[in-house]
Order: C-alpha cells, then structure tokens, then sequence
C-alpha cells in the first residue's frame, strides 16, 4: 500500500504541471489583467510601468516558469486587485467550502443509501417508481434554479432561512447561526448528488441481489437485514465507491455557482470574484487546488476499494 500511495503521488507530479501549463495558456489567451485598469484617468505610462513591475512584458514562458519557481517556494503570489498573499486568501476561504460540501456529501448519502437499497430490494413496485423518479428530478434541476426557488420559497415566502452569508450580520454567529445558513445550500447540492447516487446504488445492489450465493444465503435461513446490509452492500460498494469519488471534485466546482448565488464566503464566491477582475494570481492558485483536490480524491478511491474488497491488491 505505502508503495502504491509513493507511485502515484510520483506520478501526480508531472500532472500537475501539465495542468498548470494549460491553465496559464488558456488565461493568457483570455487577456491582460492591466485592460480592466484602462481608462481617461489612467495614463500609458502608468500601464507600462504596471506591467513592468508584473512582469507581463517578458514572453509568456518566461512568466509561467517565474510563477513556477516562485510557486516551489511557496509563495503563490499576491492578488493583483487586493494585493493579498494568494495562499492567505485560499486558507480563508478553503474552511466554509470544505464545510459545505462536506456537510452536503454526508446528507446525499444519508438520503441516497437507505433509498438505492429500497429501491433495489422493492424492484417494480410503486416505492421503487417513487424513488426513480425522485433520483431522477433531484439530478435535472439545474442547481441555480433550485436555489432561486429556495430562496422565494423560505426566504420571500416563508421568512424562516436567511438567503446569503454565513452569519446573520450584526451577531456573534455560532453553530446555530451558521446551521441556518447552510441549509438551502445543502439541500441544492445534496439534492443533485442524492439523485445521481440513489441511481447508481439501485443499480449495483440490483446486480449482487441476483447472485447465486445470496440465494444460498437466503435458502439457509440467514436474516434479511443480514442479507442485504452486510453481504449485498459490501459486495456492491465498490461501485458505489468509484460513483461517490467522481463526485468529490464535481462537487467542488459545483459549489462555485451555490456559493456565489448563496453569497456564501468560500473558494467559489472569491473565484468568481478573481475571474471577474481577471486576477490571475488568484486563478491560478485556484485551479492548482481544484488539480490537488481531482488527484487526491482518485487516490482515497483507490484505497479504499482495496478496505471495502480484500481481493484488491494495490501493485
């Protein structure tokens, strides 16, 4: 295991370079960061000297490997527009998103595993048509039209959740303040995954329901909560597995657009921000996270196929 785990961070290595390479390109080719300083009140030599002292007047590779050697020192860089240090911004931000997609993972499977089983045990009945049809309207909803009706709904409407923010402004917060906040936010994101997973789950337990030896289990007498909770499950999370580590870094982009909707103060809300006011900087360190988060959510996927099936040897 320790062996497999040193190989693939070995090999995470060039991957992240190569991701860095194209995420330079392609904001490089969007434009210069000095055109959102343009104006009559700015002169041309105040957006030369700018650029000089950016460094944008050298050629583009010589800026990607001057970010680099800069970035293996650790030092990300400084926000064109607040002049912050990148790596101070994105552990200011990195603690409310990783609170709300953690908090959304663990409702969506809360909601997904109880349900896939049912429907995969109840096949073709009125709860299993329910269910489906459930999973397949909380995976279509597009996640900013859920969270508009949301907010008319318990905000307009009903005047019992707060829209935006973390906490109510003016109060000290705490744990009850913020559960407040969170909960449409965890219902929209919960909603597109619980969906998606119920689907996934159905399917796989439906595949190991039809084995021989859950046949020869059932015809030995062994309980049904037995049956289905400690020999089809097990045997069915490998797949399951493999769904739920796809969604950790779709997750982590789907927040983006809640968080900006929600005003929520994490990654997503100062992302779009930078994008806004093409802070490059701040970008690049964003998307460097978002490659970190991609590669160590395939590396626990793999590991833990080999906790939930002893037959899966690592090489």
């Amino acid at each position: 295991m320790g062996k497999y785990i040193l190989k693939r961070i070995l090999i995470a290595i060039p991957v992240l370079i190569g991701i860095t390479i194209i995420d330079y390109a392609i904001m490089c080719l969007a434009g210069s960061p000095l055109e959102m300083l343009q104006g009559p009140r700015v002169s041309e030599a105040a957006l030369e000297a700018k650029k000089i002292a950016m460094g944008l007047d050298k050629p583009v590779y010589i800026q990607y490997f001057v970010w680099l050697g800069q970035l293996l020192r650790g030092n990300m860089g400084y926000s064109i527009k607040s002049y912050q240090s990148v790596s101070a911004m994105i552990g200011s931000h990195l603690g409310p998103t990783l609170l709300l997609m953690g908090v959304s993972l663990l409702v969506s499977l809360l909601l997904a595993v109880p349900a896939g089983i049912y429907s995969a045990v109840h096949q073709y009945s009125k709860g299993d048509y329910a269910v489906v049809t459930v999973s397949f309207l909380g995976s279509s909803i597009p996640g900013f039209f859920l969270s508009l009706l949301l907010i008319y709904l318990f905000t307009v409407k009903l005047k019992v959740l707060p829209s935006s923010g973390m906490v109510t402004l003016g109060t000290g917060g705490g744990a009850g303040d913020i559960a407040r906040h969170m909960v449409m936010p965890v219902m929209v994101l919960a909603a597109s995954m619980a969906g998606s997973n119920i689907r996934y789950i159905r399917s796989a337990m439906l595949e190991i329901l039809q084995q021989d030896y859950l046949r020869t289990a059932r015809a030995k007498g062994i309980g049904r909560f037995q049956v289905i909770y400690k020999h089809a499950l097990r045997n069915a999370l490998v797949p399951i597995v493999t769904v739920i580590g796809m969604q950790i870094p779709l997750l982590f982009g789907g927040a983006i657009i809640i968080e900006q909707v929600f005003s929520w103060p994490g990654l997503g809300l100062m992302t779009m921000s930078a994008i806004g006011s093409r802070d490059y900087p701040v970008i690049m360190g964003v998307c460097l996270l978002s490659a970190v988060v991609v590669l160590l959510g395939n590396l626990v996927t793999d590991i833990v196929y080999a906790l939930v099936d002893p037959t899966i040897q690592l090489q």
